[in-house]
């Protein structure tokens, strides 16, 4: 336990991931920061042929859940941060990232950085998105 209570977070029945944890916290005004998430599910790889738009849905999703499993919630995210395979396929899927947008923020906007990247650790993947949630 260091002076600033650092905490890694795990959602219930979520595997334990090797190298990085799905979220920490930490003592003051305390900061979540969420690793990473990509359109897993139970932590399998992530399913061949997913549009990008299905692919933001359960990145989303599962940011959400580990924001919620640190004791946050969806208007404590302050940024995100999006990496992308193919920036021309996320402008082309504007309105299906959007529609996922919806479904799973609604109308909480928070500082992002979207990143065109050449790859992600998971073939299939072609969004991985992380986010900092901060608590009074």
């Amino acid at each position: 336990m260091s002076d600033i209570e650092y905490r890694a977070v795990l959602p219930e029945g979520w595997p334990r991931p090797r190298g990085f944890a799905q979220a920490v916290s930490s003592r003051g005004a305390t900061t979540i920061r969420v690793s990473g998430q990509l359109a897993q599910v139970d932590g399998a790889a992530v399913a061949e042929g997913l549009s990008l738009g299905e692919q933001w849905r359960r990145a989303l999703s599962n940011l959400v859940t580990v924001v919620r499993a640190a004791g946050a919630d969806i208007p404590n995210i302050v940024l995100l941060r999006a990496y992308v395979t193919d920036m021309a396929e996320f402008n082309a899927g504007g309105a299906e990232v959007g529609a996922a947008w919806g479904e799973t923020l609604g109308r909480h906007f928070p500082a992002m950085t979207l990143v065109a990247v050449s790859g992600l650790v998971d073939p299939n993947a072609r969004v991985e998105i992380e986010a900092e949630a901060v608590l009074p």
